[in-house]
């Protein structure tokens, strides 16, 4: 008698979990039948963006040195004034260089009155001197002339001129200074174009080597500055240097800017955009990709509506598209959606979408 309610309970049981098990059984019939979609690679005219950290160099940067030895009398400049080629930076006290031109222009009045008189004596009726006398009094007046010019010389060296227009840096020396000849006195920077260096990777410099043979367009070359802003003037390719990094693989590339606002200075860092156009290049959305073993691939189409896997090598990555190198044309038909519901091999049903909409 005390067996039958036990009994009932477990009838109970499996009655209420019945239901379940059947409506487990029931959920995989939602996914039998999964469509995919499908678009075509699009040939279309591509903007590629390479970004490069770069060195910020005045096109001529020097140092300014005294060529006298002397006491620095004057400085009529400023610390980072403009100045023009032709102005005094530096006047070092010009006595001594003085004294020493009007001794040699003495001499030289001197040569000049003995070789007038030996000539005078040689070109008579009856010559008194032979011509070799003469020749030796205006051998002396050209040595005379030669220490008066090499005397000039050093005076117009104690006067220190601006070579190029430029800007002037730190002082480093100050009125009333004893400077040797040599000594810095200051930096000049030219800075109407800057130099913009950055270093460019073996496989990027092949490409844009290519490309100037090919006669595909130069790229269009932008500066940004540290604080985000991109420079106004655009520059160009003004160098490549003539051997590689061994240890970076890298070689260095000069982009030549023009700077009328004088806002580029020497000694600044920024970053080089190279922009290029590569015409008709085929272009795939990067959600249509799947990586197996650090390649790439993509599930291409058949006439038969069957999918085979297969390599597609990045020429370049974008925001969400690649442009691809090989592996792929514009009249391919490749999975967009649904890659990871289907292998090699299967037959499937699909929707077709344009590929301006899939790129969109």
């Amino acid at each position: 008698m005390k067996a039958t309610p036990i009994l009932a309970v477990a009838v109970g049981l499996m009655t209420l979990s019945l239901p379940a098990c059947q409506t487990h059984a029931e959920e995989p019939a939602h996914h039998e039948h999964h469509k995919i979609v499908v678009t075509s690679p699009q040939a279309k005219d591509v903007v590629t963006t390479q970004q490069y950290v770069c060195q910020i160099r005045s096109q001529r940067h020097i140092d300014v040195c005294a060529l006298a030895n002397g006491f620095l009398m004057d400085i009529p400049i400023k610390e980072g004034q403009a100045v023009k080629k032709g102005d005094v930076l530096f006047q070092i006290l010009p006595t001594l260089y003085k004294s020493k031109l009007d001794a040699e222009v003495a001499e030289v009045r001197l040569a000049q009155i003995e070789f007038d008189n030996t000539n005078r004596l040689f070109s008579g009726a009856t010559p008194v001197v032979s011509q070799s006398e003469v020749a030796l009094y205006q051998a002396k007046l050209a040595k005379a002339q030669a220490n008066a010019n090499k005397a000039e010389a050093e005076l117009n060296f104690a006067t220190v001129r601006a070579p190029f227009d430029g800007i002037v840096d730190r002082l480093l020396k100050q009125q009333g200074s004893k400077i040797k000849e040599e000594d810095a006195l200051t930096t000049l920077s030219d800075n109407s174009v800057m130099w913009v260096y950055f270093n460019v990777p073996e496989s990027r410099y092949l490409e844009y080597v290519s490309g100037l043979s090919e006669h595909r367009d130069s790229p269009v070359i932008e500066l940004v500055l540290a604080n985000g802003t991109k420079f106004p003037q655009v520059g160009k390719i003004g160098a490549i240097e003539a051997k590689f990094n061994n240890e970076t693989g890298n070689i260095p590339f000069r982009a030549d800017f023009a700077n009328p606002d004088r806002l580029l200075r020497h000694g600044q860092t920024g970053n080089v955009l190279l922009h290029r156009t590569l015409k008709d290049a085929v272009v795939i959305p990067q959600r249509a990709t799947f990586e197996t073993l650090d390649k790439r691939y993509v599930y291409v189409v058949d006439a038969d509506d069957v999918v085979h896997q297969r390599e597609v090598v990045v020429r370049h990555e974008m925001d969400d598209i690649f442009v691809i190198k090989s592996g792929l044309g514009a009249a391919d038909r490749i999975v967009l959606d649904g890659v990871r519901q289907i292998h090699e091999g299967q037959k499937v049903e699909y929707e077709v979408l344009k590929p301006e909409a899939a790129a969109a």
